[in-house]
């Protein structure tokens, strides 16, 4: 897949995700995917490549980062909570697509139980 690709997979499933708002708080170069005002997604360039950033679970980061030669520790974040990818013929649309929701399951999780957004059952843990 390459850089476009990813980015507009990753945003337009983004998108689809109850309460997910889309702001630029960051400029204009950086897309964020909010739910209650918590970031699950960001959508930026790394050295002028196309990539996105996004939540994982520390064990399945590691093996992500394992399998995968563009999945690396999150770019401007914390590290052990946080992923970023870029384009390669490994990334397919359907990658993207799971770790966008598990981004968002994750940052869903950690809200205060009153303010979560009801999830659809085909989204629900």
């Amino acid at each position: 897949m390459n850089g476009s690709t990813l980015v507009a997979v990753a945003m337009a499933t983004a998108k689809e995700l109850p309460d997910a708002t889309h702001e630029l708080p960051f400029g204009p170069d950086t897309d964020v995917f909010k739910v209650v005002g918590r970031i699950f997604l960001l959508a930026s360039e790394l050295k002028g490549e196309p990539i996105i950033t996004l939540k994982c679970d520390p064990a399945d980061s590691e093996e992500l980062r394992r399998e995968f030669s563009t999945i690396i520790p999150g770019y401007h974040v914390n590290k052990r909570l946080w992923i970023t990818v870029a384009s390669s013929p490994d990334i397919t649309r359907e990658l993207v697509q799971e770790l966008v929701v598990d981004s968002y399951l994750l940052t869903v999780e950690r809200l205060p139980r009153s303010r979560r957004p009801v999830l659809p059952d085909d989204l629900r843990r």
